[in-house]
This record gives C-alpha cells, structure tokens and sequence, in this order.
C-alpha cells in the first residue's frame, strides 16, 4: 500500500478517529492532499464515510474518519497463531488419524445447512452449486471440462498461511469438503501447498458429457 495512505490507517487504528486537520498535523501533509489519500481509501472500503461533528469556532464544518471493520485484513492479528498453536496441540494430544477425523467433521458442519442434491443432478449442475459455494468461502473456484474428465480448480487458498504451518490438516479438510459437495472423492491432481498455482481436483466420473 501507499506509504501515505498505510501511514493514515495507521493513525486511525491507533486513535479511533481523526479529521483531516488532525492527520495532516500529525502526517505535515496538506489537507488537500489527506483528502486525496482518504477518498482514495474510502473507495477501497478501508474508511467509514465521514461524521460531522461541532467545531467551537468558526470555518468549515469538521468531520471525523474511522477504519471500516474490512481495515483489519492490512493489520496482523492473532487469530492465525492461535489456530496454528490450537490445532499443534490437538495433533499432540490426540494423534494425527483423530485430527484428520476432525478435519473431516469440519467439513461436514461447513455444508451443513446446503439443501440436498436432486438425485437425477449432472455432473456440470452438481459442479456449479459447488463453485457458487466455494466462491463464498474465499476460494476463487471455476470447474473445467478436460480430455480427461472434469476438473474443479480452487485459485486461492483462505487457510494457505495454516495449511503451510501444520501438515496440511485444512487440506484435509479440503478435500473432505470437496467430497461433501461433490457426493464423490476427488482425485487432487496439484497442490498450493506443495508448489502449484492452484488446487485442482479430478472429478471419478466415465461421463464426461454433461
């Protein structure tokens, strides 16, 4: 990110508000210029449209900014150590075949409340509920016909920092909910996290029609 705008983020998690008189007293830029930053950052959804408040002397009506709650993806936080520490010490305590039966309840509960397949459902149909819901989730998912079957790409990984961490547990986990939404196991044919681009799963089917 722009070292300007970075540094306005900065402020405002750090204050909780601020108005442009503040941040360009505290940044020595000018207020036209923090204006520029903070549009700029308000149509990435990084700041809350602004709210007036009283000034105790004449000029310009002041108005306070605030981080939107989107913001925090630019911060560090702790939730992926505690996942990682969290799922280093079940491994621990219960052995790597428990975690992966975890894992496989995970998924399980994740697609939980998707209504039933319809029994007479095409591969094609069955793979583009799949994609809308993986699209949900982060996944950045298309599926493809290929020579040798279908194939269900997944282009990014929401649990890749994780996955990188802890022996692959959300990858089984991946695979299981893959299974869940597909009604079959796939066949993962390339991997995020042993080098691919993307991950991919083979779907078993001899009709390669629909």
């Amino acid at each position: 990110m722009q070292k300007t705008r970075k540094a306005i983020l900065n402020i405002l998690r750090e204050s909780g508000q601020a108005t442009i008189d503040q941040l360009s007293a505290a940044l020595e830029l000018t207020p036209v210029t923090i204006r520029h930053h903070v549009e700029i950052l308000r149509n990435e959804e990084l700041i809350e449209e602004p709210m007036p408040i009283r000034r105790q002397t004449r000029g310009r009506p002041q108005h306070v900014y605030k981080l939107t709650a989107q913001a925090a993806r630019h911060y560090p936080d702790s939730y992926l150590k505690f996942a990682d520490i969290t799922l280093l010490e079940i491994r621990e305590q219960v052995g790597a075949e428990t975690v992966d039966a975890i894992m496989r309840g995970v998924a399980r509960r994740m697609v939980a409340d998707l209504p039933a397949a319809p029994p007479d459902e095409m591969v094609s149909e069955r793979l583009d509920r799949a994609v809308a819901f993986l699209n949900q989730k982060g996944y950045a998912a298309r599926w493809e016909l290929t020579p040798q079957g279908h194939v269900l790409h997944t282009a990014n990984c929401p649990y890749q920092g994780l996955a990188q961490k802890n022996c692959c547990e959300p990858c089984v986990m991946d695979l299981a909910l893959m299974t869940e939404l597909l009604g079959v196991t796939p066949q993962r044919i390339d991997w995020i996290v042993s080098g691919g681009q993307m991950c991919s799963y083979r779907i078993p089917t001899s009709d390669t029609t629909d």
